[in-house]
């Protein structure tokens, strides 16, 4: 009940479409209210039951006029009934899409500023659906059951109640099915609240392995899995369509319970009132105007079963679209937090302690100072918490214990936005979205002039390849990239972090994925980027670690070694052993390819 009185306060926020919606169904219902007492009264107007026999009455008597004014008034009736319902349509269906709109918008702000740690957590399959198919549950209800809710309720008091009035007998026996209307719903509106439920978690894993299968299509391709895909999805596809069909089931014995029961009433209704006119206690207009205004009775009737599984749903859908809600983000901005204005590049890692779970820490005891414009290498073997340094640095992680400082003030003093401006990040995993080359480079920077982007690209050494296409800094990057090579990914994404001009700037393994010719001309560049800057690299090449003014080696979680190349190298360590097994090739296949430059050129 909590979760339903919560969107109904969102839907509260729309007061006056509310109001207004109310305000259509109760015209709506007074002017269906008003057709079958005209219709009896135009019945009894022309015939009279004697003796149980039908008398036609003289309808001179009467005059036509009078036959034609009932006519009419039938007529405005059911126009005016058509106009309400009109405006009962459009009112609620405003109303459901802002509803709907407001949800969808608070749902995409909380999923920017939530931090790393949910994400880690939820599979995104299952947020989309929640985005959407939840969403829209929620729209429905609004629309089915929060404001029709009202009309059923009110119909069925005011049908109720006229046909007390005319015939509390026949009506009594009208009424003989509504204990088993009111214990059935009961029953299944518990049933479908955890069988809608169920739907919609399986609607996210059905979403997650779709999202999986796109993203990660060429794996599929490479590994020939295409089969086993399809299985796979037809296996929870399969799944989903069962589940739905047992909620669709459960709808459909409901309602046909519900016609049965009203159609057994009404069957009633016509035996006895027969007799009641024969018997001259009531008149054909009055039997008329009561089987009709029974009639009536149906539409709450079946509008209740919709209403009770738009609740259901409603309730299930909302419990998962208020978990996103009212998570708790890990990393959160202080409220006095302060703007960071240009720093200086003074960073200090004090003692950093992390771990992703309780149980096992990433990062142990690290101590690491870097002065302004100090270039400092992270070294180890893949799991030694290299990147949880780079996570930790902007804050996507709050560190467990020890402190991360620039300018010898704690990071957690400054707002997320400020702090992220001046912490650069070319990450390991380049992500380019589906605009121009133009547009990828300036993401981030609104502001940013032609002249701006130009010259970031010109930095990361991609200036002369964007030109050489036929439109240039127009041209679309397909999705993730696709349309470009791995190194001018990496390259693009160096020039977007370049474009923010970040005083503190971090390479994670930025030319890994580049050839030796590619990674010359990146580090070439990057040498000036990198001048009056502070900067980490996270990588394994030889040319960017033998720049760095300090050298800190990772082993599981901790540093294991830490100084310069030569002292590194003197100490015999672990260091020793990477360049023995991985730098000193590179260094081996650099001068080799230098000295085949000089015999080309010798040739020339």
């Amino acid at each position: 009940m909590r979760i339903l009185v919560r969107i109904t306060l969102m839907a509260w926020r729309y007061k006056v479409r509310l109001i207004l919606a109310y305000i259509a169904f109760a015209a709506a219902i007074a002017f269906a209210l008003l057709v079958p007492r005209i219709f009896g009264d135009s019945i009894d107007s022309l015939v009279l039951v004697e003796d149980g026999a039908v008398v036609p009455q003289d309808v001179a008597m009467w005059g036509i006029g009078g036959l034609f004014f009932m006519a009419a008034l039938l007529l405005g009736a059911s126009l005016m009934r058509g106009f309400s319902d009109f405006g009962r349509t459009y009112a609620t269906d405003s109303l459901s899409q802002k509803v709907a709109y407001d949800i969808r918008n608070l749902l995409y702000d909380k999923l920017q500023h939530i931090s790393f740690a949910y994400h880690d957590k939820e599979h995104t399959g299952n947020l989309m659906s929640k985005a959407t198919s939840d969403v829209e549950s929620i729209r429905r209800f609004i629309n089915l059951g929060l404001v029709r809710s009202l009309d059923v309720i009110v119909r069925l008091i005011a049908i109720v109640g006229i046909l007390m009035f005319l015939n509390w007998k026949l009506a009594l026996l009208s009424l003989i099915f509504v204990p088993f209307v009111i214990l059935r719903s009961a029953i299944v509106l518990r049933r479908l609240r955890r069988m809608w439920l169920h739907v919609q978690e399986i609607m996210g894993e059905t979403v997650t392995v779709l999202q999986e299968n796109l993203v990660g299509v060429n794996v599929v391709k490479a590994f020939a899995s295409e089969d086993y895909e399809i299985r796979k999805y037809a296996a929870k596809a399969t799944e989903l369509r069962e589940e739905y069909f047992l909620t669709e089931r459960l709808q459909g014995i409901n309602s046909a319970w519900m016609t049965f029961y009203f159609t057994f009433a009404l069957g009633v209704v016509l035996w006895f009132g027969g007799w009641e006119v024969v018997r001259g206690n009531l008149t054909a207009g009055g039997l008329a105007q009561f089987v009709l205004y029974m009639n009536q009775l149906t539409f709450p009737i079946r509008q209740s079963a919709q209403v009770i599984n738009s609740f259901s749903r409603a309730i299930s859908s909302g419990q998962r679209i208020f978990e996103v809600l009212d998570a708790d983000s890990p990393v959160e901005e202080r409220p006095d937090a302060r703007v960071l204005t240009r720093s200086e590049g003074k960073v200090r890692l004090q003692d950093v302690s992390f771990s992703y779970d309780e149980r096992i820490p990433a990062l142990k005891h690290i101590d690491i100072g870097a002065e302004q414009g100090q270039i400092t290498a992270i070294l180890g073997s893949p799991g030694s918490g290299k990147s949880t340094i780079v996570n930790l640095l902007p804050r996507f992680y709050d560190v467990t214990e020890g402190s991360i400082t620039i300018d010898g003030n704690d990071i957690r003093e400054f707002t997320l936005e400020s702090l992220r401006r001046n912490v650069g990040i070319v990450q390991q995993d380049v992500f380019l979205f589906s605009a121009t080359i133009r547009d990828n480079i300036a993401y981030g920077v609104a502001n940013a002039t032609e002249d701006d982007v130009i010259n970031a690209a010109k930095i990361a050494q991609l200036h002369e390849h964007i030109i050489s296409l036929p439109q240039g800094y127009d041209t679309w990057v397909g999705e993730r990239g696709s349309t470009l090579s791995g190194g001018q990914r990496q390259r693009l994404s160096i020039a977007r972090t370049v474009l923010i001009n970040p005083p503190v700037l971090i390479l994670d393994d930025s030319t890994s994925s580049v050839d030796v010719e590619t990674e010359r001309l990146i580090h070439r560049a990057m040498i000036d980027v990198m001048k009056g800057r502070t900067t980490f690299v996270i990588a394994h090449r030889l040319s960017t670690v033998r720049e760095a003014d300090l050298i800190v080696v990772l082993k599981d979680g901790e540093i294991a070694e830490q100084g310069t190349h030569d002292e590194l190298l003197s100490a015999n360590g672990i260091y020793r052993d990477i360049y023995d097994l991985q730098l000193r090739p590179q260094e081996e296949l650099l001068l080799d390819a230098a000295i085949s430059n000089s015999d080309a050129g010798g040739d020339n």
